[in-house]
């Protein structure tokens, strides 16, 4: 059955990476949903190639495309972003959303696994920005999302390169907004930070503890006492992506329940 709604991002051209489940795929399905064509990446070629299939049957038309990407790797993002630009008519939103989870404090980690998080949390959008930028100047106005986390603000030490890196693309988000503001481009770029939502990730709590004990604690921390849903994220990144947030520049948009202010 079509989903019918309202064309907020209609003419769009979003390319979202880490599209293969989880926040990338509702992220890539409701863009497509409300009218942006979308070219979808990630390391599951498998997974990504039935999301692009989902999104295309359900809408009745070719709006999305998928190409297998490594998020670290420079010239990957060279080639796909022109392969975007030609197969959509152009690049008008960059949603990176790409990123791993790590587990250990700063006497545990070892150096290679610190190294693995900052190139995918953290370098891959730099080169994103870096190489989608050229392609958001033609079609302004213009709008890059970063997903980020709560763990950016709220700190775990079992987590130091996750919180780390999180952190740092927040900072990155800022740099770029306002390097872009300064040459007068009208493309915006904005952070968002999610609590734990209904994703992959949690699938191991809900597997070792149950779902009952898991979602006590993991939103523990959480007024709201509930998990997110992928939906609350992917409807934050729709109203970035959209003119409707022609204002919003270098902003943190949490999206937590509540947790940053307890």
């Amino acid at each position: 059955m079509t989903h019918v709604s309202a064309q907020r991002v209609a003419g769009k051209c979003a390319f979202v990476t880490g599209a293969a489940g989880g926040l990338g795929a509702a992220t890539a399905r409701m863009l497509a949903r409300h009218g942006a064509k979308v070219f979808i990446t990630d390391i599951d070629e498998q997974a990504l190639g039935a999301v692009a299939e989902d999104i295309n049957r359900e809408l009745g038309a070719q709006v999305a495309w998928s190409a297998v990407q490594d998020v670290r790797d420079e010239a990957t993002w060279q080639r796909l972003l022109a392969e975007a630009a030609q197969t959509m008519g152009g690049l008008s939103v960059l949603v990176n959303n790409a990123g791993i989870g790590s587990l250990g404090s700063v006497e545990q980690i070892e150096l290679k696994e610190w190294r693995r998080v900052m190139g995918i949390n953290v370098e891959s959008i730099l080169l994103g920005c870096k190489y989608a930028l050229p392609f958001l100047r033609k079609q302004q106005p213009a709008s890059i999302v970063n997903i980020s986390s709560l763990a950016a603000f709220k700190v775990d030490p079992d987590y130091t390169a996750y919180n780390t890196s999180k952190a740092a693309v927040a900072m990155l988000t800022k740099s770029v907004a306002v390097d872009c503001a300064r040459q007068k481009i009208d493309v915006r770029c904005n952070s968002i930070h999610p609590a734990f939502i209904r994703t992959g990730i949690v699938a191991p709590f809900f597997a070792a503890l149950g779902e009952e004990e898991a979602t006590r604690k993991l939103t523990r921390g959480i007024p709201m006492r509930r998990l997110g849903e992928p939906d609350d994220v992917a409807y934050a990144v729709l109203y970035l992506a959209s003119d409707e947030s022609r204002y919003v520049t270098a902003a943190e948009l949490v999206i937590d329940g509540g947790a940053c202010a307890v």
